[in-house]
């Protein structure tokens, strides 16, 4: 009985012809999902405003464009009307989503890096790393989210960058426990032991073998983290922590609070969008939930 070549690698012909209808399968499931193709279809609405914003509301919408106070609808010129110093609220919503999700985005971006590294090297190293790691996120933790973010924006000048930075800073706990939980059930998995017999080096098992099975939740929490952002960053503008000179819908509902019994519309309009959008990506992430879920695959 003739021994195997083990170093002939394996044809991929099966392993493609596999791969296509799963990817099929997935596919039809984001298609089929209405939770996920709700939140999709909203936040694409979302986007589509902001990116094209200069072409819905040219010009500066911070600019005086007519009487103050006029009400929806009392002004075919302004269809939301304006606010106290006559501002148009239309342009100011357009021009605000722009801010808005960039906070969002960025910030959900420097806390996916974050606590990606620190999970991906805490779940895997084990032993005294992941105990000093895990020390770290929990002094992280035990500190109020927003109020370490008021505390970095009140040290540094309360612009865009500073506040994305800020609830980035913040929010990296939460992506770290999950990346550290999601490595420490992989790190043992037959196709981790196949890379280390093959002599992968172990920024390579952790960045191309171990990081991508762990993608699939991280996912998930990335539009969580990009909805508490936003409402992070709209608390902050409430309390006149904000750039001065940037449009954002949490700056309005600031700017509207003395008008909240004569003018309601100024506040309930940017809010609207606010919750309108959290709501978008909170769909979104349950949707990539039930999708991603490899319970779920058939």
């Amino acid at each position: 009985m003739s021994t195997p070549d083990l170093t002939t690698p394996l044809p991929v012909t099966d392993l493609g012809n596999r791969a296509a209808p799963r990817k099929g399968r997935r596919l039809r499931a984001f298609v089929h999902n209405p939770t996920f193709v709700a939140g999709a279809i909203i936040l694409g609405i979302v986007v589509l405003v902001a990116l094209s914003a200069d072409l819905l509301c040219p010009g500066d919408p911070q600019d005086m464009a007519g009487p103050p106070l006029l009400w929806p609808g009392s002004d075919a010129e302004f269809p939301l009307g304006t606010d106290s110093l006559g501002r148009n609220v239309l342009a100011l919503l357009v021009h605000g989503s722009r801010a808005s999700l960039l906070v969002g985005i960025s910030a959900a971006a420097i806390g996916l890096a974050i606590g990606m590294v620190v999970g991906s090297v805490a779940g895997f190293f084990g032993g005294w790393v992941d105990t000093l790691l895990t020390r770290l996120i929990e002094l992280f933790q035990t500190t109020p989210t927003f109020l370490l973010v008021v505390v970095i924006v009140a040290i540094r000048e309360p612009s865009l960058q500073t506040i994305a930075l800020a609830i980035g800073l913040a929010s990296w706990p939460t992506v770290a426990r999950l990346v550290r939980a999601q490595f420490r059930s992989l790190r043992e998995s037959d196709f981790v032991v196949a890379a280390r017999s093959l002599g992968y080096s172990r920024l390579r098992i952790i960045v191309q073998e171990i990081l991508p099975n762990a993608l699939p939740p991280v996912i998930v929490a990335a539009s969580v983290m990009i909805a508490n952002a936003i409402l992070t960053e709209a608390g902050l503008s409430f309390l006149n922590m904000r750039d001065p000179n940037v449009v954002s819908w949490g700056g309005m509902i600031g700017d509207s609070r003395d008008q909240l019994r004569n003018a309601w519309f100024l506040t309930a309009l940017p809010g609207a969008a606010i919750a309108a959008t959290v709501l978008s990506l909170n769909l979104v992430g349950d949707g990539l939930n039930e999708i991603l879920n490899p319970r779920s695959d058939p």
